[in-house]
């Protein structure tokens, strides 16, 4: 038996709480994945997990185990880290979450360059912008751009960037433009599908913050489907800059309210709570974020 990679299945069963979905991950069948913990038990002559038809729990034995596996395992990374040539020692797979518009706009090139660049890693990208559960869904990192996080995140601040209010010359000619952010309620907006529930927008004015009311029949849960309907005259939008900066630079939307800003939003790096973190996706965190500082 390996022990090592028998260690390294434990942790991730033990904190996907899935023989399933740590198969998946893997892209192995369960039957393995059980066998190897079944092996370690074996080994180690304890129970470490208890199976029920529901859900997986770690005994007393296997949540202590669980600790040493992860000091062990990050010991490993560091001292084949510090062996000389990191880059020709960094291997494994890598799971990473990227906000979809962010990764294929801005992104992409540098991802492609660093898979160029470390070729012992498997780099899986999953490009979505809904709210990922690194946990439940076994990503070793994700991108999250957001004006504040959620209780528990542990994040990396990596940059931040502007959040831009924008209407076509020509939905302003038709239409007057909004000097003050109470204007636009009378307008139409083009909500991004997070919107929905609350309908509001916000910005600041005297170093306050206050929320607007907004309304408008086209919703979307992406922001380039939203500044093509701006482009067309459809409504104002809302969106970041790296979204809006080509509209801009070819004139097909103006930046409206600019005044009143709120502030930058952060692009931060989400990290697991409960994992530990190979030296591969310490790496790739700090190519990120000399990426995005520059």
């Amino acid at each position: 038996m390996n022990k090592l990679a028998a260690m390294q299945t434990f942790v991730r069963v033990a904190e996907a709480g899935s023989f399933i979905a740590v198969a998946e991950q893997m892209q192995v069948a369960r039957s393995a994945v059980t066998r190897q913990v079944a092996g370690l038990e074996t080994h180690l002559g304890t129970k470490l997990i208890t199976r029920s038809t529901r859900r997986l729990s770690l005994t007393a034995a296997g949540a202590a185990y669980l600790e040493k596996c992860r000091v062990i395992l990050n010991m490993v990374d560091a001292a084949e880290a510090s062996l000389g040539d990191e880059k020709a020692l960094l291997r494994g797979r890598i799971r990473l979450g990227v906000p979809l518009s962010f990764g294929l706009q801005v992104l992409m090139p540098a991802l492609l360059e660093f898979a160029k660049a470390q070729p012992y890693i498997d780099l899986v990208m999953d490009l979505s912008d809904q709210r990922a559960n690194l946990i439940e869904e076994g990503l070793d990192l994700a991108l999250r751009i957001t004006a504040e996080l959620q209780p528990g995140d542990i994040a990396r601040q990596l940059g931040h960037c502007r959040l831009l209010t924008l209407a076509s010359p020509d939905y302003l000619a038709r239409h007057a433009e909004p000097r003050h952010p109470d204007e636009l309620r009378h307008h139409e907006c083009l909500l991004y599908a997070n919107d929905t529930t609350r309908t509001t927008w916000s910005y600041r004015e005297d170093d306050k913050t206050s929320a607007v009311p907004v309304r408008g029949r086209l919703v979307a849960n992406n922001g380039v489907l939203l500044m093509e309907a701006a482009v067309q005259g459809m409504g104002i939008t809302r969106q970041p800059e790296f979204i809006a900066g080509p509209y801009l630079a070819r004139g097909e939307v103006r930046a409206i309210l600019a005044a009143y800003e709120p502030a930058p939003l952060g692009i931060h790096a989400i990290l697991p709570s409960n994992r530990y973190i190979p030296q591969r996706v310490r790496v790739l965190m700090e190519y990120l974020a000399e990426v995005i500082a520059h």
